[in-house]
């Protein structure tokens, strides 16, 4: 049995060779950029110093880590992460699932094809050209505000006042993120059985009684994976958004790990300090995701794991 395996085996290998020497390129690509790096996660356990490099530096051990942890504003970039970040999943998550629904139910393909590129358009925008927008839109002078006082009402403080930039902020990111998970949920909706529609609709089931029996059940599956994604970035958060965002009357509430790294870390020359903050966060991201991934499994969802 063990000798007709390796034959087949053998036989796959020599007629679709074509295909492992194409895999050579993502391999090398793979190793260099992205597993060669973690060597230099040990310049977070050392003093580094750029002339001495990485191997001749002193090794410091967790003295960073400890340094980070004693710092005030390290655990109020920790808590302005988690509250950025809950309020993405909180608020985010469930747009691209309805706007995917949305789109599924509708019968015309030239609708749905131009709604679809409408909302995925601005996932292919930079964050400076949103930032941009953003203070044309909803600054002092901005059109909203503009508006508002030429209807008799007063300007609002959007991007000074903490809580109404919290909701900029997410409002934002939903309208630049949501047409990519639209994709993924779409293409999650392609695979169901048109047959499962046509027996509830000849039962006697309406449109939201096929959605809720039908279309969510199988959308489980998706929709359990790209939680676990969620919650295991919880702990991280892109620079470019709260930095670009952000101003310094919002900055107790704009600055966060990565922009806290940025002014600590990179600005002052501590590469050693933001590669430890850095080791942290994605030691703390492993740890949900491992965490997560348990809990939906023992629910009975589909892991990633």
């Amino acid at each position: 049995m063990e000798e007709k395996i390796k034959s087949l085996d053998n036989k796959y290998l020599k007629n679709h060779w074509q295909l492992y020497v194409m895999l050579i390129v993502p391999l090398i690509h793979l190793i260099i950029f992205k597993y060669l790096p973690m060597v230099g996660t040990m310049v977070a356990f050392k003093d580094y110093n750029i002339f001495q490099g990485i191997w001749k530096s002193d090794w410091i051990g967790f003295t960073h880590f400890k340094e980070a942890f004693a710092s005030k504003e390290f655990w109020i970039a920790i808590k302005n992460t988690l509250i950025l970040n809950l309020g993405d999943l909180l608020i985010g998550f469930p747009i691209p699932i309805i706007l995917a629904i949305f789109l599924n139910e509708l019968n015309g393909e030239k609708v749905k094809k131009t709604s679809q590129v409408i909302m995925y358009l601005p996932h292919f925008l930079s964050w400076v050209i949103i930032a941009g927008i953003v203070q044309q839109v909803f600054s002092n002078n901005g059109l909203i505000n503009q508006l508002l006082i030429k209807l008799g009402g007063k300007s609002v403080p959007f991007l000074s006042n903490p809580g109404i930039w919290r909701m900029v902020y997410w409002i934002t990111g939903i309208w630049q993120s949501a047409g990519y998970g639209l994709i993924i949920y779409l293409a999650a909706l392609t695979s169901i059985d048109p047959s499962l529609y046509e027996a509830a609709y000849i039962d006697g089931a309406g449109r939201f009684r096929r959605i809720w029996y039908i279309t969510l059940p199988q959308l489980r599956p998706t929709i359990s994976i790209m939680l676990i994604m969620n919650l295991g970035k919880i702990m991280s958060i892109s620079f470019d958004r709260p930095y670009l965002l952000g101003n310094v009357l919002v900055k107790d509430t704009a600055n966060v790990i990565s922009t806290h790294v940025y002014t600590l870390g990179l600005q002052s020359g501590r590469f050693d300090f933001a590669t430890a903050i850095g080791l942290f966060q994605s030691v703390i991201g492993v740890i949900l995701i491992l965490i997560v991934n348990q809990l939906a499994q023992k629910f009975g969802e589909e892991g990633i794991l």
